[in-house]
């Protein structure tokens, strides 16, 4: 089973650090992210996701590759390239994986303008070596699945002076 937390920042900046900084301990084998999601308020208020996985071009590429094998059997390898990254791109960007896009649009548009939010949603972590990674990048959890124990040790963490 997967925990959600979602983490309110003041600036349209830190959400992306902090992501960064789990993409880094997932290399570490730190944490097991199933997703992490950048949500930003810009200052006209337009919510914008900024997602882990870009479904849409692993689509093309991957309908372009099938598409080319079919195309190959009935001797149109170009038509069948074309006709597979154009199904596949377009499978992928109406594929929804991990955090569900409405959710996060939702909780952001309450967001004040020019702020940002980070998203994550983890399978697995090292609890002590992630809490000291991620101690004094600022912050406020808006809605987790963790116990109020790991909650508010987070909360510390997040808040404390690095």
């Amino acid at each position: 089973m997967a925990d959600l937390v979602v983490i309110e920042y003041e600036d349209m900046y830190s959400a992306e650090e902090v992501r960064l900084k789990l993409q880094r301990m997932q290399q570490e084998y730190l944490v097991d992210l199933a997703d992490a999601v950048v949500a930003v308020k810009d200052e006209t208020g337009k919510v914008r996701l900024n997602q882990i996985h870009n479904l849409t071009a692993s689509g093309a590429v991957s309908g372009g590759f099938w598409g080319t094998l079919i195309g190959l059997i009935f001797l149109n390898p170009l038509l069948g390239m074309a006709a597979g990254a154009t199904a596949g791109a377009v499978s992928g960007a109406l594929t929804d994986v991990g955090i569900n896009d409405k959710f996060m649009k939702d909780i952001a548009s309450g967001f004040n303008n020019g702020t940002s939010a980070l998203f994550v949603l983890c399978r697995k972590a090292t609890p002590d070596k992630v809490l000291a990674e991620l101690r004094g990048t600022g912050g406020k959890i808006l809605k987790t699945s963790l116990t109020h124990e790991e909650e508010e040790k987070l909360q510390a963490a997040i808040s404390s002076q690095a």
